[in-house]
């Protein structure tokens, strides 16, 4: 008689994960269809009648059709996530300030936290309570983001105090640049559609407050570690990676040391996630077993750990990753004192299904994204790692244990990281290895500066340490990054790449676990579609030719493009490799390939104001200029302003027999209105680079 041994399936011993992905379908389609709210109702209707009429039926019946029954659970759950979804959208609700506020009115707002001071303003989210329209006052609700202009002295406005507003409104909307940041729908997914600049006479504080008391500890405490560590840790680079690391606090971080961190691959360290929960869940679990109350009290012990960690949590923000580590040490606290311990999957898609409950919208969020992928990649794949190399050396197998999880984590992230970021960290495990050590004892080290600095030389001395801690592992994040073999950049990835990416990682994976022969042959054709979907990109960057007008606030910035190869026109600032280039062009060019920067690409006449690119002439023009009305309008394709020039569009119509007129972001409003007019009297084609996005025209 042998022993057979049965594999269970992974979605048996997790069946959580069979619901969560009918209501991650269902999230989605609402997403991307819209269906009305009575769309929905009558969906959710008629498949819980379904349901109820399947357990009807005769048990012969049932079995046969199994599989009815089925579809029906999992439609009926993609509908409830619509319906979820759909009431999470501020806009669907009749009280939503945007379907009755205009420009003229005046309106009631809550500040909703405490005001973040940025280079040129301080920033703020708002909660509009009330809109006044001449005499009429409506109740209302939805978030502004608010902008306060920067004096000589901060707003004199806290958590909890109303204003009375009156200024336009501005809608968020994305720049348009090709490859850009989607910030209109990352802005949608918060559920803030507009925003305004305030200067000090465009609002008044008034005497009414509301302020919740819980949330007002909460930023009062947060408040307080903060200024613990700004008391004690003088140096600007130091501070903010110790904020970051600790609390979560971003806004005094430099951003070339961010960059080195996230070059390196591990950005992690400053993005308060499940590492940071996991060390203070140990600290906690030390601590409680040594009071002698808490530890014979099994009830208080989890009290108290599920408390602090919560509290944790919602200092740092309450970002998905952060929300996601404390639901699963929460199943996972919660598992060990009762004796029911189930499958980490099952954990891991229970939380996951809580927290889209919650708040739809994180399954977008990157954090959320990465923080999931990175804890299913360790549980899937750390002890087969591990299990690479036998190690005797008891300090060398910590190592290689770490070098594990690290990689562990890196197999399923660096997909969407690359999708995302167009990088890949190459040295991420030396960064790592030291890394995350340090940065968890400087973490230990910053509790105890914010438990104890109010002891006499206690607190100096811990900050002082603590300050050199921090400068030792920036120093050496800083070093790794200025190895030349650090970074593999500008990596191009589209949504179909990444899925093929992902099923090539996977296959191989599972073949190397289970020798098993299909596995084999499937990686085999995802190589072979991953390879002709890269071959045939490539032939699309060989075949283009196009000119871009950028969407730069107060920039000119064009490119023409030609293959792999780029003409740049426009202000000297974005040919540095500073933050502007990084946020506006960059993306771009990675996108579509871009690698050689020319200066031949489109010929010029004398005057070096018509480029000829193709088979388009575009006239760039950025000063006053008198033209002489000729015999025959010479003919033009585009003609782009830019730097507000002292022109009338009817004079340019005289001389130029322009197709599209282009007026670029360098441009102020008000004269771009100007234009506008002008041109719809003439019925002439026109774009606004700043209100419509980047102006982007093949010149085949």
């Amino acid at each position: 008689m042998t022993n057979t041994r049965y594999l269970i399936p992974t979605w048996k011993k997790a069946p959580f994960i069979r619901l969560l992905i009918p209501l991650i379908a269902g999230i989605i389609l609402q997403w991307y269809l819209q269906f009305s709210l009575m769309l929905v109702g009558i969906a959710i209707g008629c498949f819980v009648l379904l349901v109820i009429a399947f357990r009807l039926l005769p048990e012969k019946t049932r079995f046969r059709l199994y599989w009815i029954n089925g579809i029906s659970i999992n439609v009926l759950i993609m509908a409830v996530a619509a319906l979820i979804t759909h009431q999470k959208d501020i806009r669907s609700t009749s009280a939503w300030f945007g379907h009755t506020y205009k420009d003229s009115d005046y309106l009631v707002v809550r500040i909703n936290e405490p005001l973040t001071e940025k280079t040129k303003s301080y920033k703020a989210e708002g909660i509009v309570e009330t809109v006044i329209h001449h005499d009429t006052s409506t109740t209302a609700t939805g978030k502004l983001l608010l902008y306060f202009s920067k004096d000589s002295l901060p707003p004199a406005i806290r958590y909890g105090d109303k204003i009375l507003l009156h200024k336009n409104l501005q809608a968020i909307k994305n720049s348009g640049n090709p490859g850009g940041f989607n910030y209109e729908r990352y802005a949608a997914f918060q559920q803030f559609f507009h925003n305004a600049y305030l200067k000090p006479g465009d609002y008044v504080v008034l005497k009414e407050k509301s302020a919740n008391p819980f949330w007002q500890w909460i930023y009062t405490a947060k408040a307080s570690v903060l200024a613990t560590l700004k008391k004690h840790i003088t140096t600007k680079d130091e501070l903010g990676i110790a904020e970051a690391l600790l609390i979560g606090y971003k806004e005094d971080l430099d951003k070339d040391l961010v960059q080195a961190y996230s070059n390196t691959g591990v950005v992690h360290i400053i993005a308060v996630s499940g590492l940071h929960l996991g060390l203070i869940y140990m600290l906690l679990l030390w601590m409680f077993n040594r009071i002698p109350v808490v530890k014979k009290s099994k009830l208080l012990k989890v009290i108290f750990t599920l408390g602090c960690l919560w509290l944790f949590a919602l200092i740092t923000g309450g970002s998905a990753s952060v929300l996601r580590s404390a639901v699963m040490f929460t199943f996972i606290i919660l598992g060990e004192n009762t004796g029911k311990k189930s499958s980490m999957y099952n954990s891991l898609a229970v939380s996951a299904a809580l927290l889209l409950v919650y708040n739809p919208y994180f399954l977008w969020d990157v954090g959320f994204q990465l923080s999931y992928l990175a804890v299913i990649g360790i549980v899937a794949f750390q002890q087969p790692v591990n299990n690479w190399f036998y190690i005797k050396n008891k300090w060398v197998d910590k190592v290689w244990r770490l070098t594990a999880v690290s990689i562990a984590a890196q197999l399923l992230t660096f997909p969407i990281c690359i999708y995302y970021f167009h990088q890949f960290p190459v040295l991420f495990l030396l960064a790592n290895l030291i890394a995350v050590p340090l940065s968890s004892i400087i973490l230990f080290m910053e509790i105890f500066l914010a438990a104890f600095s109010w002891v006499p030389y206690l607190g100096i001395y811990a900050g002082k340490l603590t300050a050199l801690m921090v400068m030792i592992m920036n120093k050496i994040i800083l070093w790794i990054n200025e190895l030349p073999i650090a970074l593999w950049d500008k990596i191009p990835a589209n949504l179909l790449t990444t899925w093929l990416l992902y099923a090539l990682l996977l296959g191989i994976c599972y073949w190397l676990l289970n020798k098993n022969k299909a596995l084999f042959r499937f990686s085999l054709w995802m190589t072979l579609a991953f390879t002709a979907v890269h071959a045939y990109g490539k032939w699309v960057v060989y075949r283009q030719k196009k000119i871009i007008v950028y969407n730069v606030p107060q920039h000119r910035a064009v490119d023409f493009i030609e293959g792999s190869s780029y003409q740049f026109l426009g202000d000297s600032i974005l040919l540095e490799d500073g933050l502007l280039q990084n946020f506006h062009l960059k993306p771009a060019r990675t996108a579509m390939q871009l690698t050689r920067r020319s200066d031949m690409l489109a010929k010029t006449d004398k005057e070096q104001r018509i480029f000829v690119f193709g088979n388009k002439r575009i006239l760039l023009i950025d000063t006053a200029l008198v033209y002489e009305p000729p015999a025959q309008k010479i003919p033009v394709d585009i003609i782009v302003l830019s730097r507000n020039p002292k022109l009338y569009i009817p004079q340019l119509a005289a001389v130029f027999d322009c197709r599209q007129y282009v007026f670029d972001a360098s441009n102020s409003l008000w004269k771009i209105n100007y234009w506008k007019k002008d041109c719809e009297k003439l019925l002439l084609r026109f774009h606004s680079v700043a209100e419509q996005g980047a102006f982007v025209m093949d010149a085949e």
